[in-house]
């Protein structure tokens, strides 16, 4: 018999989803308190399936709703509910997911991938094909309700689609949903591609197979009129720009044609996606030949594309004009923020890494907006291909930017300043010429009514920083430094920040330059300290800490310390041991005692017993309740206590609170650099943590393990050979993943190459796994220790398995020629590598392979290694 509801038990659970729309906080402290009742009844949710799926006569946002809690169920009690519950649910998810209402179909869909989830694919072995089968459909409704499930677990279990455990279901769905690019319906087009989309990055086998057809069918849309079916293709075409640039190349004038026009898309969703083409295409060799052409139009796209759009306005209203220093932050305006970034990054060819120095912003400065909209994207394109085409970018600029610096409105004028900062990295050199006649505007640009303007002048000024030191201090340095301090003490928070950034990436250029002005500046910080709200305390503790860095033991005089130290000892002595400030407030406090040296020695006394008195209360609590008083240990092993860090350490490695980790990690770098006996014995014990924490997740927490492995590396040498399993997988995982952020990249590149430098033969087999996007990721950065032992690891991988480069040899090539002066062994390691394989492929073969080369590096290749 088909179970059938109880009227009375019908009416209760309807009353129950009617209570829970109530605004009422007791209301819904009563339905929370109702539901846990009911889910001791496994038939509690037959109820909610059927009021979802059957009950027509209940408005919509009710049966929704019952679908939704049902979904938190499956997610919390799944594996409890009886066999019958669960395939009544699996049942009549499948019967109703033609529902006539949209909202119904997504709810059903939305419960349907959460089963699927719970690794219910494999025990559901009807569900693809009946997914797919109702795609025939004649009914809109059914094809379009299927599509919509289908997406959803294509997103949520890509993998597991193209795994053997399911008998690669892939093989069959991959040609189906492309029959469907051509539907009359554009929903239903976009889903099609949407599904086939999830499949690009990890180049499932049975996409590869049918590449050519997926390409044919992405072109034929491109001038489809739906704007979701313009968004996913431009996505498509995003994608494979990484994977199967092979497969676009002979396209490539076309599709740059097309993304230009959608670039400009009426639509923001779809202008966005397209945006993204241009970041893509800068980190591709073939970058250069590819855009040359095309930069008369694309130029002035990007430049249009970085101003404010009205609703960025209306969303920024306050920062348009107004004051608002008074007005204390909400707690989640503010993000943890340190002094001297806990991530660690590398040096990028003239600039930081994007999770370095904080004061370092890497497009732009919106925080406010920390969505990514086009503005960023447009800022963040400009600033890539600046670093691509170098000075040849300004002879398309330079018209535009007059026009846009002095324009009367301040929204153009706005984003004018901003793509001059966006251009700073890559055409420093072209932009010489114009500095002197620019800088004072921007000064100027500093006391504008606008604090957008005001803002946006702090974050360009200091992408300049380095040419101002550059000159005559009365020149620039001085009117900059006069200025920017009256910034800091801004009537606006946002500029106030922006300043204050600006003005620690200033004193880490101009170093003892600011030594005839220390009085002037300490008087300026030392008044922020009473002024400011609590966000932008914590970055004028970086500021500070900067400052002691940057001037080092000139700040030992009697005068300045009494103007710094009263109000830096007031907070330290304000804040309890559990507040999280005093995590960046012991940072600035260690480079301010480095700094003054004896000069410290009055506060020295209390502020170590401080230390001592935190770290003993800490391992209390941890040994007692295995809970622990956050962070605050981490930086007092580093300056004060380092004694009893490694019979201690094990336990912050593993703290359930990441930023203790990623603190915990950048520690352990430190210390295998320092003082590596002291940590030798424990690797036993660390390596299985910080294989674990290879989780990107976690972004900077995978950042600082992945480095501190590197680091290990580099002292174990061949000793590191046991541990090679434990972590390589991961990082090859990491190195590979979608939108991976360019410093976790660039860390795991480093990592990889350094455990193939003390333990070729065990990472060698891999090498075909990650040689492309290993090369990708380290082309960009400047010659350094890390890139050399990288490179030398590579080296002697491709010593161990040439073939695992062979299909990606130009992208070896490419990142070969981005060194500047390789010592000269790793020269010699390179030109054997280089002359190994064009002898090995013969001349006829090489000077064909080497037509695809674009013509700087086939110069470069030539100049440097004869090949």
């Amino acid at each position: 018999m088909e179970w059938q509801p109880d009227e009375q038990g019908l009416q209760q659970v309807l009353q129950l989803l009617k209570d829970s729309q109530s605004p009422d906080t007791a209301t819904q402290r009563a339905v929370q308190e109702k539901l846990e009742q009911l889910n001791q009844f496994p038939d509690f949710n037959n109820y909610l399936i059927f009021v979802l799926t059957s009950l027509k006569s209940e408005d919509e946002p009710t049966r929704s709703l019952s679908g939704l809690i049902l979904k938190n169920n499956v997610k919390a009690h799944y594996q409890n509910f009886p066999p019958l519950v669960a395939d009544f649910i699996k049942r009549e998810c499948l019967n109703n997911i033609g529902d006539p209402s949209p909202l119904i179909r997504a709810t059903i869909g939305i419960l349907i991938t959460t089963i699927a989830s719970k690794g219910e694919l494999q025990t559901w072995p009807e569900l693809l094909p009946q997914l797919c089968n109702l795609l025939n459909s004649e009914d809109y409704n059914t094809c379009e309700g299927s599509f919509g499930a289908l997406q959803k677990i294509c997103e949520d279990s890509s993998e597991l689609l193209d795994s053997d455990a399911l008998n690669r279901p892939l093989n069959i769905m991959i040609p189906k949903f492309l029959q469907f690019f051509k539907h009359c319906s554009p929903k239903i087009r976009s889903h099609a591609i949407a599904c086939v989309n999830q499949f690009i990055s990890s180049r499932a086998q049975a996409l590869m197979d049918h590449i050519d057809t997926f390409i044919e069918s992405l072109f034929a849309l491109a001038g489809d009129e739906d704007c979701e079916v313009r968004k996913n293709v431009c996505r498509a075409l995003v994608m494979l720009l990484e994977v199967r640039i092979d497969r676009l190349i002979p396209h490539m004038h076309s599709i740059i044609q097309y993304m230009l026009q959608r670039t400009q898309d009426p639509d923001e969703n779809v202008s966005l996606e397209a945006c993204e083409f241009w970041l893509t295409l800068a980190e591709q060799p073939v970058c250069k030949e590819a855009l040359s052409g095309h930069l008369v139009q694309l130029i002035p796209i990007l430049v249009n594309g970085m101003k404010y759009s009205e609703i960025d306005i209306i969303l920024l209203k306050g920062d348009v004009e107004e004051e608002d220093d008074t007005v204390p932050d909400s707690e989640q305006d503010i993000k943890p923020r340190f002094h001297k970034s806990r991530t660690v990054t590398l040096q990028h060819e003239g600039g930081e890494g994007e999770e370095g120095e904080d004061h370092d912003d890497d497009d732009d400065d919106d925080d406010t907006l920390s969505d990514w909209n086009l503005r960023k994207c447009s800022a963040a394109a400009l600033d890539v291909l600046a670093n691509v085409f170098r000075d040849e970018l300004l002879p398309h600029l330079l018209p535009l930017l007059k026009g846009l610096l002095f324009h009367p409105d301040w929204v153009v004028k706005e984003s004018g300043i901003l793509v001059l900062g966006a251009i700073a990295e890559g055409c420093m050199q072209g932009m010489v010429p114009y500095l002197p006649e620019l800088m004072p505007h921007l000064i100027q640009c500093l006391c504008d009514k606008k604090a957008l303007v005001r803002s946006i002048a702090c974050w360009t000024l200091s992408r300049y920083a380095h040419w101002v030191v550059s000159q005559p201090p009365d020149s620039h340095l001085k009117p900059l430094m006069t200025e920017l301090l009256k910034r800091i003490l801004d009537g606006n928070k946002r500029v106030q920040e922006a300043a204050c950034s600006a003005f620690a990436t200033l004193e880490e250029e101009a170093c003892t330059e600011l030594v005839p002005y220390l009085s002037f500046i300490l008087d300026t910080l030392v008044f922020a300290f009473g002024k400011y709200q609590h966000k932008n305390l914590l970055i004028l503790y970086d500021a500070i800490g900067t400052l002691a860095d940057s001037v080092g033991h000139h700040l030992n005089q009697p005068e300045y310390i009494e103007k710094l130290m009263p109000p830096l000892i007031a907070k330290w002595n304000e804040l309890k041991d559990e507040d999280k400030d005093l995590f960046p407030l012991l940072e600035c406090l260690s480079s301010v005692a480095t700094a003054l040296q004896s000069g410290f020695l009055p506060y020295c006394e209390p502020v170590y017993q401080r230390c001592v008195t935190l770290v003993q209360k800490t391992l209390a609590q941890a040994m007692v309740r295995h809970t622990r008083a956050p962070w605050l240990y981490l930086i007092v092993y580093n300056h004060f206590v380092s004694y009893i860090v490694v019979n201690t350490h094990i336990l912050y490695l593993q703290d359930t609170m990441p930023e203790v980790r990623q603190s915990s990690f950048a520690l352990l770098g430190d210390l295998t650099k320092a003082c590596f006996p002291h940590v030798k014995p424990c690797i036993a014990e660390f390596m299985p943590i910080l294989g674990t924490n290879l989780n990107p997740e976690f972004i900077s927490v995978c950042n600082n393990a992945t480095w501190a492995i590197g680091e290990i590396c580099m002292q174990m040498g061949v000793e590191m050979q046991p541990y090679v399993s434990l972590v390589l997988n991961q990082l090859v995982e990491i190195i590979n993943r979608p939108n991976t952020p360019k410093t976790l990249l660039e860390n795991t590149a480093i990592t990889i190459g350094r455990l193939g430098y003390v333990c070729p033969q065990e990472v060698a087999p891999m090498l075909q796994q990650f040689i492309r996007p290993w090369c990708t990721s380290l082309r960009n950065i400047r010659d350094n220790e890390e890139k050399d032992s990288a490179f030398r690891g590579i080296c002697m991988m491709i010593g161990v398995n040439p073939g695992g480069v062979v299909q990606d040899f130009i992208f070896f090539c490419d990142a070969v020629a981005s060194w500047v002066s390789p010592k000269d062994d790793l020269r010699d390691m390179f030109y054997k590598i280089l002359h190994g394989f064009k002898d090995q492929v013969g001349e006829e073969n090489w000077q064909q392979f080497s037509e695809q080369f674009p013509p700087q590096l086939k110069e470069r290749l030539s100049a440097c290694y004869g090949v």
